[in-house]
């Protein structure tokens, strides 16, 4: 069986960490499967939004590092299957321009933290642990922690967990932005699954808008995310998702659309 399961339901991608023996730590082929699967969410048309999760009672304890070091230091850089997408959104040309939203339980570590900064909403079971720990293990975190968990908790509260390695609770991280919601152990699947049922029932264009309009803000500042408001919002307009949004609103019921 696979270490990283690959489900469609409905316009949903479900992807799946599945190495529950080893704590679900990160082997190579497992990197480069997620990789694959954030391309078949990106490159699938009806498919609308993702939900990552994990098999057993934690997410991951984080990278093999025996297995990671040594191709590291080889190739200087974390590599991807071509056409792949990175998961952290750093490492490869080809970004994600679809919703993710993850569901994290148990123990999360280094690299789960940063996949998990990536997506775009964060359900954690109140069992939930994080520790970004690398500072521990003589590195530093590569996968994003650095770039954005600043941003999201703020200086301090960032530097008290990226620089002393120390393990945090789910109540710290929604404290700090790191989840939005806690949920009782065993129904964060279903939660983060409701919750990106809910996004792909929205005008897939104007969600897609939205995410870029947000992700340019952060990448290339205010002013440049601000001079593209009104040609996106004219685009949109054009779409065939718009007229039958207005449609909806003039007769009470919700939108059919169709991503055009």
């Amino acid at each position: 069986m696979s270490n990283i399961l690959v489900e469609e339901r409905g316009h949903l991608l479900l992807i799946g960490i599945n190495r529950p023996e080893k704590k679900n730590s990160f082997v190579p082929q497992m990197m480069d499967d997620i990789s694959l699967a954030y391309a078949r969410l990106e490159d699938s048309e009806h498919l609308r939004c993702g939900v990552l999760y994990a098999v057993g009672d934690m997410f991951t304890a984080g990278l093999d590092l025996a297995q990671f070091a040594p191709l590291i230091s080889e190739r200087g850089e974390l590599v991807f299957p071509e056409n792949g997408i990175d998961p952290f959104g750093i490492h490869t040309k080809r970004k994600r321009s679809k919703p993710m939203v993850a569901a994290v339980q148990g123990l999360c570590l280094t690299l789960g933290i940063e996949v998990l900064l990536a997506s775009d909403v964060r359900i954690a079971a109140s069992n939930a642990r994080f520790g970004q720990i690398e500072v521990k293990r003589g590195i530093f975190p590569f996968g994003g922690a650095t770039l954005r968990l600043p941003e999201i908790a703020g200086w301090g509260n960032a530097m008290r967990w990226l620089l002393t390695g120390e393990l945090f609770d789910a109540a710290e991280a929604y404290r700090i932005g790191l989840v939005q919601e806690i949920v009782e152990p065993g129904t964060q699947f279903e939660r983060a699954v409701a919750i990106a049922e809910t996004i792909a029932k929205q005008a897939p264009l104007g969600v897609y808008a939205t995410l870029r309009s947000a992700w340019k803000a952060q990448s290339e500042g205010f002013d440049a995310a601000a001079a593209d408001l009104m040609p996106e919002t004219l685009a949109l307009f054009a779409s065939e998702d718009a007229q039958e949004g207005v449609r909806s609103f003039m007769e009470r019921r919700e939108g059919d659309f169709k991503g055009k």
